[in-house]
């Protein structure tokens, strides 16, 4: 019962945000503002959550944010950095009970993944994460890259000028 209202809850949320998208469209909302004279959107996510429900919605708006940029003239230049618990979600072999209790997120994860990594987005995961966790590196998503350490990866984008993005 209580998984399936959690489905519904997202389900919910998702098209509340296709909706909120469309009439924001329609009503001429923007970000105008806030990208005025920007070319190129240099953005670094640190994504660390315990929950592939929530790495799979957030993996979606991501996308958004990314088709969001283009379509306002902007080339977004995104760097996602796995750290944390949420590496297990990003496997080809995912635990068997993650994997039965989260067939659906899981698969939402490798398709915003393949996505992502097909309009260019680096995508890196943490090395010292999926020793923690005991994740196979050989077994990460295609199209994502095993680093030695997230944070240093966190670091060294941010003084090459990308911007952080939080996201909790």
């Amino acid at each position: 019962m209580r998984i399936r209202v959690v489905q519904q809850f997202w389900l919910l949320a998702v098209m509340y945000c296709m909706t909120g998208a469309a009439t924001a469209e329609r009503a001429g909302i923007n970000d105008a503002a806030a990208l005025a004279g920007l070319k190129v959107g240099k953005g670094v996510f640190l994504i660390d959550f315990t929950n592939p429900k929530k790495t799979a919605f957030y993996l979606d708006v991501i996308r958004g944010t990314h088709a969001g940029m283009l379509k306002q003239g902007v080339e977004p230049d995104f760097v996602l950095v796995f750290i944390g618990k949420t590496v297990a979600f990003l496997t080809t072999e995912p635990g068997e009970k993650l994997a039965r209790n989260n067939q659906a997120q899981l698969e939402s994860i490798a398709t915003s993944v393949a996505a992502l990594s097909e309009a260019g987005v680096r995508m890196e995961v943490c090395a010292v994460a999926t020793e923690v966790f005991g994740i196979d590196n050989d077994t990460i998503l295609p199209g994502m890259d095993v680093v030695g350490d997230g944070f240093i990866s966190l670091i060294g984008w941010q003084n090459q000028g990308y911007k952080l993005v939080p996201i909790f």
